[in-house]
């Protein structure tokens, strides 16, 4: 069985959880961008995306680099197969428990209109 870590999982979901970092990974999913260009295309102080960019480093997600004036951000290529890999764990399962669900309903259905399945 894969371990994970709690607190990994924990901070990635949390980065997750906001529409902006959402937005900012996607962006940067398409090539790195300064901490001033993602400010102003999600209309935003440096302020105010600097945090977001902390919080996304914190979490493992992206990485960022100082060069002269200007944080240069890039999306950690890696970064999501940990929690890929638990969602699916968990897609898996109840992929699972709805197909014996369907098989209940089914074999329900087929009481009720008298045709009773033999196993």
């Amino acid at each position: 069985m894969v371990q994970y870590s709690a607190a990994r999982l924990d901070a990635s979901f949390a980065a997750l959880s906001d529409a902006t970092r959402r937005g900012v990974l996607e962006t940067l999913g398409r090539g790195e961008a300064s901490i001033t260009e993602l400010a102003n295309q999600f209309h935003m102080t440096l302020t105010g995306m600097k945090k977001h960019i902390a919080v996304l480093e914190e979490a493992g997600l992206v990485t960022s680099e100082k060069v002269g004036r200007v944080r240069t951000c890039r999306l950690v290529t890696s970064a999501l197969a940990d929690e890929a890999a638990w969602i699916e764990r968990y897609r898996q399962r109840w992929a699972l428990r709805f197909d014996a669900l369907d098989e209940i309903v089914e074999d329900l259905k087929q009481r009720e209109s008298g045709n009773v399945r033999k196993e």
